[in-house]
């Protein structure tokens, strides 16, 4: 009986093992950064988690110790029905979640300040940069420099930072790529800001990490890091092939959708993306009734807005 106690425990311990390592290969995980922030964020979950076992640990230990010394059984343990309180034992209890409240505040204050997405990274090398609108439900992303854009499919440069404006032509999301770092909202009629970069060339998970409606599971797409050389050759090949994205085009894209198969366009029409941000473009019809939506989210058609 104790042979195959302690075969089932070994068996449980693999699979623990198995699968905390194959999450760590996955695109999908914070564990395997693949460029600075995200190598950053790794860092500081793995401070916090230590500053936290630092009290955790001890406290399951001491309750443990308390329970087995303080047993019906043990004969030499003090009983003491008039103890009613003890100064150093307060001073201890309170003293030290505080101070780990304080540290692992610093931790993160200073974190959250060396990491804020609007913070350009350092580089000899000019960032990239992407134009990011979410949709019902996919992606666009524009490169405004190159002149043209893709949907559900990012193409980066490896080693080149790259600056993303990131908005949404409907609902709230969150715009993620966990091996890059760093979630940061897309809001309609709000731009915000994220820097990234990636080492190496890979291919890695993006997503949307925001619930906003029906199509939500299927609104991820691939990132690509490919080399310069590359990444210059993939945008000269696209540009002047395809259709042109202006605002026939914005209507369509407008439309809700799920599953959406990568694409791209060779052309873009001219502030595309402030049209959007401004609603000279106006949004998209976003959630139907009675699933958070309703007239105010979809004040026109885009037909004759552009």
């Amino acid at each position: 009986m104790k042979r195959e106690g302690a075969l089932r425990r070994l068996g449980a311990l693999s699979l623990l093992l198995t699968g905390a390592t194959l999450s760590a290969c996955s695109d999908a995980t914070i564990l395997a950064p693949a460029g600075p922030i995200g190598d950053a964020n790794r860092t500081i979950l793995f401070n916090a988690l230590a500053i936290m076992l630092a009290i955790v640990i001890p406290t399951i230990l001491a309750t443990l110790g308390f329970a087995w010394w303080f047993r019906a059984g043990n004969v030499h343990a003090k009983r003491r029905p008039d103890f009613v309180y003890s100064g150093r034992i307060e001073l201890l209890v309170w003293s030290i979640p505080i101070l780990v409240i304080l540290f692992l505040g610093g931790v993160i204050w200073v974190g959250s300040h060396q990491l804020d997405p609007r913070k350009p990274i350092a580089s000899a090398t000019p960032a990239l940069e992407v134009q990011v609108v979410s949709f019902d439900w996919k992606w666009l992303f524009i490169y405004p420099n190159q002149g043209v854009a893709t949907v559900n499919q990012l193409v980066v440069p490896a080693g080149v930072p790259v600056h993303f404006s990131i908005t949404s032509a409907s609902v709230m999301n969150a715009f993620f790529v966990p091996k890059l770092g760093s979630m940061i909202y897309a809001m309609n009629g709000m731009r915000t800001e994220l820097n990234l970069r990636a080492d190496k060339p890979g291919t890695f998970h993006g997503q949307s990490a925001h619930f906003s409606g029906d199509g939500f599971p299927d609104m991820n797409f691939r990132t690509h890091a490919v080399p310069v050389a590359q990444f210059n050759a993939w945008a000269t090949g696209l540009r002047g092939k395809g259709p042109s994205l202006d605002a026939q085009a914005y209507r369509l894209l407008a439309q809700q959708s799920q599953g959406v198969k990568p694409y791209s366009y060779g052309a873009v029409a001219p502030g595309f993306f402030d049209a959007i941000l401004s609603h000279r473009l106006k949004p998209a019809p976003g959630p139907s009734q009675g699933r958070g939506g309703g007239n105010n989210i979809s004040p026109g058609t885009v037909e004759h807005a552009w």
